[in-house]
């Protein structure tokens, strides 16, 4: 992660909680350079007064390392939070409103984009046909993508545009005919639309006290002209980093796009919601295993090939038997190029959500990291949700194991695929504390470094994510409730705020509790947001 060309100012943060390993009762921190430079009591903070370009009185505020998302889609995320978002929508017949009424309002959009919508979750469970799309828009061109983005639903006038044979097109489109049309969608929006999409995105990030983003690009997902404009965009003006990931086995066009690896969504499989994950036994309610892109041979040449160009491999795998796939395919390449190599290379697997014994040890084995979304199982998980309805209740059990894989020793990064599900850092870490199966709960302080210092971790970076003398001052102020230290097993420890623990506390998180207020983000000693009134 690059550092910001312009010198931040020397700052003196006093008169609040600061959340630090450095010391657990800290009230007081400097920044300097774009760095921390000292953490410590307010009995020791005067020393610094006279020294400092501006001191920020606290006022019982809680100061975090800023969180880093380790899974989002910038531009596709900016386009909902600016354009159709059918995330909510109660129904079916809800959602046709909204497409009615927001055609009508972007008369000159050459395409319209909606996103979000989900019938799993709509009485009768049935998505919008073409024909009733074709009527909402008045025949114009419009791309709806399911919530997981694994599919869509589109109009009559887009598949025109496109051309070629779709196959069947009055249902949801997956593959290859959803990347076509997707690409034809996006290739119909503007530099100026894309960037004010990419603003929105990091702009709503940095208000969220988000510091950092892994963006997932591809060639099925976006442009190469997406890619380095986000990039660009986020090298030459102030708000969270970004780290570009691009999903293509073409290590040269990777590092020429300016990637940090051939990595993020390089699929092995879809989702479970669009039935398009890739399972070893078949959908509980459809009489298929799902839809397989890469084989194990596939997945080892790239991997010996980012091993040996020194990039970071990565693979979208969902399913049981994709997950299976990528496992046996690192494992062949350790056996090419040396596991030592392979395990140094630290590369990730996203989403990750059906594994076995077996895959959890291969995980940790192999040093991948489980780049993860807790919200998935928030949204979709539980007795009654999405999983069962596709797996059956027992399978859905076993998905995002998160406690299990971190007694086995593999790193986690949190993310929310946004917009797949919204930013959203502290209900992300309260999804993994209060996991629908109680089993694979971990405690608030675990799901937390997931989400800030795990995320540093995943780039090769274990000298950021905390806030500690030397590290990047990448922070977030927040307007929080008493803070204590939070249990998997939804206990708040009685030592939680005795001193004697020497544990920093973090907020509660129970659900029903309200969850922090960002009030200020600093990215590399600058800031990058602050909320109004402040």
């Amino acid at each position: 992660m690059s550092e910001r060309s312009a010198e931040p100012q020397t700052v003196l943060l006093r008169r609040g909680e600061v959340h630090s390993p450095a010391d657990p009762f800290a009230t007081a921190m400097v920044v300097e350079a774009g760095h921390v430079a000292w953490v410590g009591s307010e009995g020791a903070a005067d020393a610094f007064a006279d020294g400092v370009d501006e001191v920020i009185d606290l006022d019982g505020a809680l100061v975090t390392p800023a969180f880093t998302d380790a899974h989002v889609h910038t531009t596709a995320t900016g386009l909902a939070l600016t354009g159709l978002d059918l995330s909510d929508a109660p129904s079916l017949e809800a959602a046709l409103v909204r497409v009615r009424d927001f055609a009508a309002s972007r008369p000159d959009d050459k395409v319209l984009l909606g996103h979000g919508w989900d019938a799993a979750r709509w009485p009768g469970g049935r998505p919008p046909t073409r024909a009733e799309l074709d009527e909402a828009t008045g025949g114009r061109p419009l791309y709806l993508s399911r919530i997981d983005v694994h599919s869509a639903v589109v109009t009559t006038a887009l598949l025109d545009l496109v051309g070629g044979d779709l196959g069947s097109v009055d249902g949801p489109l997956t593959a290859d005919a959803h990347h076509a049309v997707r690409a034809a969608a996006f290739g119909a929006v503007t530099p100026a639309q894309r960037t004010e999409a990419q603003r929105a995105a990091l702009a709503h990030a940095a208000a969220l006290g988000i510091g950092s983003l892994h963006e997932c690009g591809g060639p099925d997902i976006s442009s190469e002209d997406d890619f380095t404009s986000l990039l660009r965009l986020a090298a030459e003006e102030p708000g969270p980093r970004v780290v570009g990931y691009w999903a293509e086995e073409d290590v040269d066009k990777a590092r020429e796009l300016g990637a940090l690896g051939a990595a993020g969504d390089l699929f092995v499989d879809g989702s479970i919601g669009s039935h398009t994950a890739c399972l070893h036994t078949p959908y509980s309610d459809a009489g298929h295993t799902g839809t397989a892109y890469l084989d194990a041979r596939a997945v080892a040449a790239h991997v010996i090939a980012c091993t040996e160009a020194g990039l970071q491999a990565g693979f979208h795998a969902i399913g049981d038997a994709a997950v299976t796939t990528v496992v046996e395919g690192v494992r062949a390449a350790a056996e090419k190029v040396g596991l030592a190599r392979v395990r140094a290379a630290r590369h990730r697997v996203e989403h990750a959500e059906m594994l076995t014994p077996e895959t959890v040890a291969a995980f940790a084995d192999l040093g991948l990291t489980a780049s993860v979304q807790p919200a998935f199982d928030a949204l979709w998980g539980g007795e009654d949700g999405m999983y069962a309805q596709r797996l059956g209740a027992e399978r859905a059990r076993t998905l995002n194991p998160f406690a299990t894989l971190l007694r086995t020793g593999v790193p986690l990064a949190f993310g929310s695929d946004s917009p797949v599900t919204p930013l959203d850092p502290w209900g992300t870490v309260r999804a993994a504390a209060f996991h629908r199966t109680p089993e694979h709960r971990v405690s608030v302080r675990a799901a937390f470094t997931a989400h800030t210092r795990g995320g540093w971790r995943a780039v090769g970076r274990d000298d950021a994510g905390m806030l500690v003398p030397g590290a990047p001052a990448d922070y977030a102020v927040w307007r929080t409730d008493e803070l204590v230290v939070q249990a998997p097993d939804d206990r708040v420890a009685r030592w939680s705020t005795d001193p004697r623990s020497g544990t920093p506390g973090l907020p509660d998180l129970h659900p029903g509790r309200d969850l922090p207020l960002c009030l200020r983000t600093v990215v590399g000693g600058r800031t990058v947001f602050v909320r109004p009134g402040e």
